[in-house]
């Protein structure tokens, strides 16, 4: 539906007979398409395809593009969701001819530089988690616990057991209980305590022998790292299950601490928040994942494997011959091009480098929370991890607002800020969930804990219609969702 404020659609600047390309003269014999396609297969009319210039294509998608806010463009303290700041070199460096030629169909002697590159960074990933066994094959963070999971259920039913329970504490992402659930296991809920960490009553109340996988996000999406979290894996493995690592904070531990040490047995990495690579619209993604030498023998198929000859040339092949693994998780072998990304990134830094990427994290989130706290309340402590979350409730008693952080959030929009996290986890009330990752100046956290404190200062007024300065101010995103117009006609 087009919109008299709004940037016009393609199909609105379309002019019969205007076009953006001029292709050759067909050199090979032409066939009618009804001797290629079915009828079945053929549109009785063509598609009203928009006719346009090039310049207008470019102008069109270019007026867009300054409509939107980027990580480039703007600061975007978005927690848990790490929207940080990714060096242009590894965009150089994964654009070589080199990687770029490569086809997935290739036969593993030709492409001994990158077999051996992802070689490395199956060493490197296991290195930094503390598990020894690797696959890249995942396309995400989510599809990396779905396919952890895969990998815990197939491990039991090796062992002959049935378990059916997976646990999750309440502060879990929600992907947490969607990914046990497509798995094939039963979700239960574990509390947390005042303190924001696990109720190790509640949890003790609900775990048993039937528990397959307890999922745990450490540091926590409060942004706290639960200390308790060696007593839970030993209860854990007293009743024969696993600890899952959701390793979405993983960039406030680098250096720190490893899961493996401190008791997970699987756990994913997000390359794009961890480490290096595009982050946005849903992909392109990866999501590898590190699991301990007992399930290493159930991971996807396949994982890149290195022979010594006798000459000492290193031979980099993919090893398919894993007769317990779960099997193919994705099409070829995953996306190459994030994972270079994160190779560039964890070499260049190495691994005090890495340590200082967390040590940075750290102290910018709890710079901003020292500055954020005397105006917005933050629930759980004065320090954090790499993100915290502050609560906008009492401005819906100050203000009369019915949702305070939502309109701080839109407002924000006004002063050049994208917003942070609303509404999760849902333990705060009225939560905005910050992070300001590791790459953002004591300028830019300064201008944001200012603006923000500017924000909440303003009338009801002013906070109910925000933004103001957008083409379009507050759409019903629950009729979006639930009635989305999902293609266009002259008549819509």
């Amino acid at each position: 539906m087009s919109n008299t404020h709004a940037a016009p659609l393609l199909f609105e600047l379309s002019k019969p007979g205007r076009r953006s390309s001029q292709l050759p003269r067909c050199d090979v014999p032409q066939i009618a398409l009804d001797q290629l396609l079915p009828a079945e297969a053929l549109a009785d009319v063509p598609p009203p395809l928009p006719e346009l210039a090039e310049p207008d294509i470019v102008r069109h998608f270019t007026n867009l593009s300054t409509m939107n806010m980027s990580v480039d463009t703007h600061f975007y303290p978005l927690g848990s969701c790490t929207m940080k700041y990714n060096p242009k070199r590894n965009e150089r460096l994964a654009s070589l001819p080199g990687w770029l030629d490569i086809h997935p169909y290739q036969p593993d002697p030709t492409i001994q530089g990158l077999l051996r590159l992802l070689y490395d960074l199956q060493a490197d990933l296991a290195e930094i988690s503390g598990l020894p066994e690797v696959t890249l094959q995942p396309a995400a963070g989510a599809h990396g616990e779905l396919t952890a999971l895969m990998v815990a259920a197939e491990y039991f039913r090796d062992l002959g057991q049935q378990r059916g329970k997976v646990l999750t504490p309440d502060t879990a992402h929600g992907t947490n209980p969607a990914s046990a659930r497509m798995a094939g296991f039963e979700t239960l809920t574990v509390r947390s305590t005042a303190t924001g960490c696990v109720d190790m009553d509640d949890l003790r109340s609900k775990l048993d022998d039937q528990t397959a996988v307890f999922m745990i996000t450490n540091p926590n999406t409060l942004g706290l790292f639960d200390s308790q979290v060696q007593e839970i894996a030993d209860l854990v493995h007293h009743q024969g299950g696993l600890i899952y690592l959701d390793g979405a904070n993983m960039n406030a531990i680098l250096g720190i601490t490893r899961p493996g040490d401190f008791g997970a047995d699987m756990m994913h990495f997000n390359p794009h928040k961890t480490f290096s690579g595009p982050h946005g619209g849903g992909g392109p993604g990866a999501g590898p994942i590190c699991v301990t030498a007992e399930l290493g023998p159930y991971l996807p198929v396949p994982i890149v494997k290195k022979q010594t000859e006798d000459t000492g040339a290193d031979i980099f092949s993919l090893d398919y011959d894993r007769p317990k693994s779960i099997g193919r998780v994705r099409s070829f072998f995953g996306n190459v091009g994030v994972l270079i990304r994160a190779y560039c990134y964890i070499r260049t830094h190495g691994a005090s480098g890495l340590l200082a990427v967390s040590q940075n994290a750290i102290l910018n989130a709890n710079y901003l929370l020292g500055r954020i706290k005397h105006f917005l309340a933050v629930p759980h402590g004065d320090r954090c991890m790499h993100e915290f979350v502050a609560s906008a409730e009492a401005l819906k008693h100050d203000k009369g607002l019915k949702q305070p952080a939502m309109d701080i959030a839109k407002r924000l929009i006004d002063l050049g800020f994208h917003p942070p996290t609303v509404y999760f986890p849902l333990t705060v009330h009225d939560a905005l969930m910050i992070e300001p990752t590791e790459t953002e100046s004591k300028e830019t956290l300064d201008a944001f804990a200012e603006a923000l404190f500017h924000v909440t200062g303003e009338s009801a007024e002013m906070l109910r219609e925000a933004p103001h300065t957008t083409v379009i101010s507050r759409p019903n995103e629950v009729l979006a969702a639930r009635h989305p117009t999902l293609k266009w006609s002259p008549d819509a």
